[in-house]
């Protein structure tokens, strides 16, 4: 599994890296009994701190994506794929809510919305293929 970490994100780099792994497992690109790449790897890879790669770990874990092998690293569980789908929505329509949010306030009509949501789809599925 590789990571895109957007240095220049409001999101927290390990929440990027959470969110990732979420994204991966509910698309069905890492399946239970799958290998997480190790935490030095990710953060020699991505010129981040060890710290910020094992905290998004341990959150995966916390949430039952992930469970630590001794010696072997984290190993994505039977649960995942399930949790994952939930989890996936609810990450989506929050970021969602945050930017209709700042739409709203900045006084875009809905028509505005609209038109920079369809936008942002086609431009989205354009970087996709």
């Amino acid at each position: 599994m590789l990571f895109d970490i957007n240095a220049d994100s409001h999101i927290p780099k390990y929440e990027q890296i959470v969110s990732q792994v979420i994204f991966g497992v509910a698309a069905g690109s890492a399946g239970p009994g799958e290998m997480l790449p190790g935490v030095r790897e990710v953060a020699l890879r991505h010129v981040i701190n060890f710290n910020t790669v094992a905290k998004a770990y341990q959150e995966l874990e916390r949430q039952g994506v992930v469970i630590a092998r001794q010696g072997r690293g984290m190993e994505v569980t039977a649960e995942a794929p399930a949790v994952c789908r939930t989890r996936r929505k609810e990450i989506v329509q929050n970021r969602i809510r945050e930017a209709l949010r700042e739409a709203v306030y900045s006084a875009l009509t809905a028509e505005e919305v609209r038109k920079l949501v369809e936008e942002e789809l086609v431009r989205a599925n354009g970087k996709r293929r």
